[in-house]
């Protein structure tokens, strides 16, 4: 199928050839019929690509300020390549789209050949959560239905200012959103005024029963208290986009006491205290589409808030949309000022672009009567490819940017061959595929899995798939490498145990700091110690939310397992010797409830050495993010930040400059194509799953 995407570097919009997704538990597969350009949104994403590099920085100074953080604590050649990375991304654009459904998973709660509107991207299939659709009632065409999600967005900043029957509401900014605005205001019983500086957009209001007020007389408050006899409007929207100001302090003067306004678009917030006083005026910004967004839960996961609790969300704003469409009280068809078959989308791109007097652009896509995809649909090979043959033959399941910034470079410099790579979406995976030369790309796993060209699986997904792709792997007759962590409970570890052991295939998992350089030279310092060493590793962790999913303990399972294994891993490693207990103590909050992110680890070992790691998302990003110290026989060496080793008390240079970061993953994906060529595993299996096992412990006391 062919998807629209953008990329960030130069503004290029261009279609690329994509698998059709294959729709999971809650999910639709659609086949697009229509989607709306959102001409406000996505012209500010072309503009931004298009723009320099300096214009880029001026536009976000809160990443240019995360970017010299980056620079100080890591060094300037990472930084970018990581800047380089993600401008270099190309993204999916669109979010108005509407269809049919061919395909549904289980509990969706729709069936194939259902008409739908989503949120989903301009391609010719999306895979939505059955949240984010609705139904589209008989009698509503595609290319109506297809301004439901922009016309959402109005009727969610609507619902905010809680307006009532005769209600005057002022509707600043008549694009797009603003013109389905002042129609849904209009069905709400309220008397509207909407402000803009197009003659056109202003005679479309009055056409909508609105009353007229052109924001290029700078009169604008003076005729929305004339028109209000002097007493101002009880609620403003601003549905428009500025960097300045004005808008926000005009809207204050034109409210009346105790009004409501609600910013629904983009302006300045440089806020006049004087008039808010004054009136004691109410502000709220309101947030896309409605409750929902942005969650999680909600978005990903399609767990419905039960309606007697939450009377709007997302999907059911979009059905009141779509049900003022199918009453008439809802027309978008005076806002279609151009289609385009989808083939020819870039041209309408060019022509959002270039100032041309535009709202709705509408992108028509061929009628296939609803057919399910073939399997065929499901990959696509790269015309450029080289066959696999020979070698480490791997097949890749998931495409996220740790395995294309991080392991896919270094993989491809240890010489294996890259066969097959598989995403859930597609994207990801078809622009890793030509990035790094993969013969295929695919949605279908289970295709993967059963080629016999393919030896060896790497897992880079969500942490509570990684078990249970292993197993499946392995049962398949894969070697597999799998990003940490292995499991997320003993019970599942205990199945990866029982697959590898009865397939005889090799795993690894992703502890590449135990293959750093620095820790190979750590290693080569403590030959023919005497006694017992003692470390302190310690890991600066940053913050994440508490409700990303790597802090779901079903889902990530914690940051301890999720990354503090690295640590764990790093103490065996460099000690040499069996752990046999590991005690935690987690930070607890006013409540007295563990704060597992914050959280120290005491390890023994059989040869009676000790460590301690310090897992603490509590300091500052300027802060180096790792430090470990061991101490042993009179003699000391610490590791900065996998940039450069101290010594004391050892032979050599105390000091040393500060080297590029190397935290071991070309080494390591070197010992995995030698190991899979000997027959030898890179990380010795018992020493590899008696480190996954602790980490697993570790967690469950950090939880408390």
């Amino acid at each position: 199928m062919k998807q629209l995407l953008q990329r960030l570097d130069n503004g290029v919009t261009q279609l690329e050839e994509i698998p059709v997704p294959v729709p999971g538990k809650g999910q639709v597969l659609i086949e697009t019929r229509a989607t709306l350009i959102s001409a406000g949104t996505e012209r500010m994403l072309v503009d931004f690509g298009r723009a320099s590099l300096i214009d880029k920085a001026r536009s976000q100074p809160d990443k240019v300020r995360q970017v010299l953080e980056k620079v100080r604590t890591d060094g300037l050649a990472p930084t970018l390549e990581a800047v380089r990375a993600k401008l270099g991304q190309p993204i999916p654009l669109g979010y108005c789209n509407a269809g049919v459904v061919v395909e549904a998973g289980a509990g969706a709660g729709f069936a194939p050949g259902d008409r739908v509107v989503s949120n989903g991207s301009h391609a010719e299939y999306v895979r939505v959560p059955r949240t984010l659709a609705a139904r589209i009632p008989d009698g509503v065409p595609f290319e109506h239905a297809a301004f439901t999600p922009v016309a959402a967005i109005g009727l969610q900043g609507l619902r905010l200012a809680q307006p009532t029957l005769g209600e005057t509401v002022v509707v600043f900014g008549l694009g797009l959103i603003g013109l389905l605005t002042v129609q849904i205001a209009r069905a709400h019983g309220c008397r509207v005024i909407g402000i803009d500086r197009d003659a056109d957009r202003l005679a479309l209001a009055e056409r909508y029963g609105a009353t007229a007020v052109n924001g290029a007389t700078g009169e604008i408050v003076a005729q929305v208290l004339a028109l209000t006899g002097g007493v101002g409007a009880d609620i403003v929207l601003l549905t428009l986009a500025s960097d300045s100001d004005e808008p926000i302090l005009r809207a204050a003067e034109m409210a009346r006491k105790r009004g409501r306004l609600v910013l629904v678009g983009v302006t300045g917030l440089a806020l006049s205290r004087d008039s808010f006083y004054k009136k004691e005026l109410s502000f709220q910004v309101s947030c896309s589409y409605g409750p929902g967004r942005y969650d999680p839960v909600y978005e990903d996961q399609a767990q419905d808030y039960p309606l007697p609790f939450v009377r709007w969300t997302e999907q059911r704003n979009f059905e009141a949309v779509l049900a003022l469409m199918a009453e008439g009280r809802l027309d978008p068809s005076a806002l279609l000022s151009h289609r385009f078959d989808f083939a020819e989308a870039p041209r309408a791109y060019d022509l959002l672009s270039g100032g041309a007097p535009s709202l709705g652009l509408l992108l028509q896509y061929p009628d296939r009567r609803g057919a399910a995809p073939t399997p065929a649909q499901r990959s696509v090979t790269f015309a450029t490819a080289r066959a696999a043959t020979g070698g480490s033959v791997v097949g890749m399941i998931g495409a996220g940017n740790f395995a294309t910034r991080v392991l896919l470079p270094s993989l491809r410099k240890a010489g294996a061959r890259l066969h097959t790579i598989a995403s859930g979406g597609g994207v990801t995976g078809s622009l890793a595929g030509a990035k790094f030369g993969f013969e295929r790309v695919t949605t279908d796993v289970d295709a993967l899995l059963a080629d016999p060209a393919i030896d060896s699986v790497f897992v880079l997904t969500r942490h509570d798939t990684h078990a249970s792709f292993t197993v499946r792997a392995l049962q398949a007759g894969k070697h597999v490498f799998v990003e940490k962590p292995l499991a997320l409970t003993e019970e599942e570890l205990d199945q990866v145990a029982a697959a590898a052991e009865k397939s005889g295939r090799i795993v690894s998992v992703g502890f590449n700091r135990r293959f750093a350089p620095l820790t190979a030279e750590l290693r080569s310092h403590l030959a023919g110690r005497a006694g017992p060493v003692s470390l302190i590793l310690t890991m600066n962790a940053g913050h994440i939310p508490r409700d990303s999913w790597v802090q779901d303990p079903a889902v990530g399972g914690g940051r301890i397992v999720g990354e503090a294994c690295h640590l764990i891993d790093l103490a065996r490693s460099v000690v040499g010797a069996a752990i046999t207990d590991v005690q935690v103590t987690a930070a607890r909050d006013r409540q007295g409830r563990a704060i597992d992110d914050i959280a120290h680890l005491v390890m023994s070992f059989a040869d009676g050495s000790t460590a301690v790691v310090h897992y603490l998302a509590n300091g500052s990003k300027g802060f180096p993010k790792e430090r470990i110290e061991c101490f042993w026989d009179g003699k000391v060496v610490a590791i900065d930040n996998w940039r450069r080793l101290l010594r004391f008390g050892v032979p050599g240079p105390w000091f040393n400059f500060p080297r590029t970061m190397d935290k071991g993953w070309d080494a390591e994906m070197r010992a995995w194509v030698e190991g899979v060529a000997a027959g030898t595993p890179p990380i010795p299996h018992e020493e590899l799953f008696e480190v996954s096992r602790w980490a697993i412990r570790a967690a469950a006391l950090a939880r408390g």
